[in-house]
């Protein structure tokens, strides 16, 4: 069996004219891997229903941090909240909590819609028991988290998108599960799922939400390792040493930088094969080193990959630009942002000769900070990642 991590990710709209969302999501992750996930909706739209959805989900996470178990914070919470007597008794805020270990799932529902579990990209069936927790209905499931399972969870404005609109009867809880089946490749991050999903209920809106919106998307993956070479060792006899390091690792290896490029080439005894393509008149073309997976131009193509992982880490509005192009940064975008689990970086420190033209002002300074920038973006997006300096 290979090895596996636990990937979550989520996006919401708000509801037109709305400048809060009345969904709100809480993630923790513990060292060990295992993650806590709540997704609470308030009840209404504004800033009444995020300030219940924040308390709501705040309140599941301190509890459970506190030590109280997940059944214990989910029948104090429930003995809290409130129910609008003058709307059906309904719930002032109702919540998904779930608690994702590597092997298994432990999950609470309450009044959302019922959440989709999807096995070898089929829907599979949740057996769901339900409790009475001070005279609200709880349900709740525990099952095997398998390599390649993916869980989605959505709000309510997802089971109501396009009524009125585009749909007589909105998209229904079994329509987007089958929509998931055909969207939610094993290749595509949690958070890029999540785009997608949110993407087509805004649709189905016509651009308008009608109410908030969200999906939390949590999977099992396996380890996919990718090595990213930047930048000439300080000490030239390092070369060797540096790149043997390097190569030794598995997965995916990526040279970034035209010298960095001519150390591969010349270590490994092959040809440097440019490319004259501009497939985004601001980005360098790529090259090719027999070897080596990918073989970027540097701080330009670097710089562009950072603005793509600051909009990723937002509300990813670009992911359907760079995730069909064929640029440098798009790529590497594609390698990081969407296909890695761990990332490791090898980063000389020596100062780059092609980076000495007056007429730019590129140190390497400038070079450690856009690396360093790209560190902490993909450790937002929970990567595990690894920084060596030469």
């Amino acid at each position: 069996m290979s090895e596996c991590v636990l990937e979550s990710g989520y996006l919401s709209v708000n509801k037109r004219g709305e400048e809060l969302c009345g969904d709100h999501v809480e993630i923790k992750r513990k060292d060990n891997g295992e993650q806590l996930l709540v997704l609470a909706d308030g009840l209404g739209s504004g800033v009444r229903a995020n300030i219940l959805a924040t308390l709501t989900s705040s309140m599941l996470s301190t509890m459970i941090d506190g030590g109280l178990s997940l059944k214990e914070s989910v029948e104090s919470l429930t003995r809290t909240l409130p129910v609008a007597t003058d709307r059906g008794n309904v719930a002032y805020s109702t919540f998904t909590l779930v608690r994702a270990r590597n092997d298994s799932l432990l999950i609470y529902n309450y009044d959302n819609p019922e959440p989709i579990l999807l096995r070898n990209q089929k829907e599979r069936k949740i057996d769901w028991l339900s409790a009475s927790l001070e005279g609200k209905k709880v349900c709740f499931a525990a099952f095997p988290f398998l390599e390649g399972d993916e869980l989605a969870i959505v709000s309510d404005g997802a089971v109501y998108a396009g009524v009125g609109e585009s749909l007589n009867f909105g998209w229904t809880r079994n329509e987007i599960a089958r929509y998931l089946e055909g969207v939610a490749l094993p290749s595509v991050s949690a958070k890029n799922v999540a785009k997608i999903l949110i993407d087509r209920c805004v649709n189905l809106y016509n651009g308008e939400p009608g109410d908030d919106t969200t999906a939390l998307i949590v999977k099992k993956r396996p380890v996919s390792r990718v090595n990213v070479f930047v930048g000439p060792p300080t000490n030239p006899d390092d070369d060797g040493k540096v790149l043997a390091a390097y190569f030794a690792q598995s997965g995916r290896h990526i040279v970034c930088g035209g010298t960095s490029a001519k150390i591969v080439s010349r270590c490994l005894k092959k040809p440097i094969k440019a490319s004259l393509a501009y497939f985004d008149k601001d980005i360098p073309p790529t090259s090719a080193i027999e070897g080596v997976d990918l073989v970027t131009e540097g701080i330009i193509t670097l710089n562009r990959l950072n603005e793509i992982g600051k909009d990723y880490l937002s509300q990813d509005d670009d992911y359907f630009n760079w995730v069909y192009r064929q640029d440098g940064a798009s790529l590497l975008a594609k390698a990081l942002f969407e296909e890695a689990t761990d990332v490791s970086f090898y980063v000389g420190c020596a100062v780059n000769p092609a980076h000495q033209d007056p007429r730019y002002s590129i140190s390497i300074s400038t070079k450690m900070q856009i690396v360093d920038e790209l560190t902490k973006i993909l450790k937002a997006m929970d990567k595990r990642v690894r920084v060596a300096y030469f």
